[in-house]
């Protein structure tokens, strides 16, 4: 076997890694157009934001996301050809656009920078639990805009009427009426003071003896049923509840901004 020369075997090597070169240039392009690549580096920044946006990365999306960043290529080079860029509208876009993209990179920064822990999120959850406990009450009630008309459904049900048939006939609250006078479970503090003294103070099973006068009308009131107050389990909400924590955070650190800042403007909404 005959050796080639180290020095011939060292210029072979060149040559060949001088070929190479423009494959790898090329697969950091994903086009060229006039002349111009296009850096695949547009394409992953672009779906990177339909990411933020929340949507799916599919092989769909990844080439309409090729083909848009292709396209903007295309048009960008017809307004640069036109002189657009030298436009006074056109800067002011400019200046508009580059403070929105900092000022979203900015609050993105915080947000990465100040997460929302465990602990907090437990500790509002907690707050909120405690808030929501106490008993519930179902409720069905027939409303009625005259006292006289209230007494007369009282009786008929006294006499054997059934209580839904008359709040699916009668009852002037849509919501509840077609459902034969179903409110539902809920905490006392969710209806009107008159309402719920009336309602508190029934036994399961019974209907007040009387009209109930309300802002609304009349009301006729049966207690079906009570029970503890239901709340969810903090793994269920624990990602709402993180996500307004976090939302809290960046409003404090936005008013801090503003409020450490040297200005003479006077804001409207302090």
């Amino acid at each position: 076997m005959i050796r080639k020369p180290f020095a011939v075997r060292a210029v072979l090597a060149a040559a060949a890694a001088a070929l190479l070169l423009p494959l790898a240039a090329q697969a950091q392009n994903i086009a060229v157009v006039n002349g111009k690549t296009v850096p695949k580096a547009r394409l992953d920044m672009l779906v990177q934001q339909a990411q933020r946006a929340g949507q799916q990365v599919t092989p769909e999306l990844q080439a309409q996301a090729k083909d848009q960043v292709v396209l903007r290529e295309i048009f960008a080079q017809e307004a640069e050809r036109k002189g657009i860029p030298a436009n006074a509208d056109y800067k002011a876009q400019m200046e508009l656009a580059r403070q929105s993209i900092m000022i979203r990179e900015l609050f993105e920064d915080f947000k990465k920078k100040n997460p929302v822990s465990d602990q907090e999120a437990k500790a509002e959850y907690d707050k909120f639990k405690a808030q929501a406990s106490g008993t519930e009450y179902r409720a069905r009630h027939i409303l009625v805009e005259k006292e006289d008309e209230a007494k007369d459904l009282i009786a008929k049900i006294k006499g054997g009427a059934k209580f839904e048939d008359l709040a699916k006939e009668k009852s002037k609250d849509p919501g509840s009426g077609q459902n034969g006078g179903d409110l539902d479970f809920a905490k006392p503090d969710n209806y009107v003071p008159e309402f719920s003294k009336a309602m508190t103070s029934l036994k399961k099973g019974e209907m007040t003896e009387t009209p109930v006068k309300s802002q609304f009308g009349f009301h006729i009131i049966r207690l079906e049923d009570t029970r503890e107050a239901q709340f969810p389990d903090f793994e269920q909400v624990k990602p709402q509840i993180q996500q307004r924590i976090a939302q809290v955070k960046l409003q404090k650190y936005q008013d801090d901004l503003r409020k450490a800042a040297k200005t003479d403007y006077k804001f409207t909404a302090q």
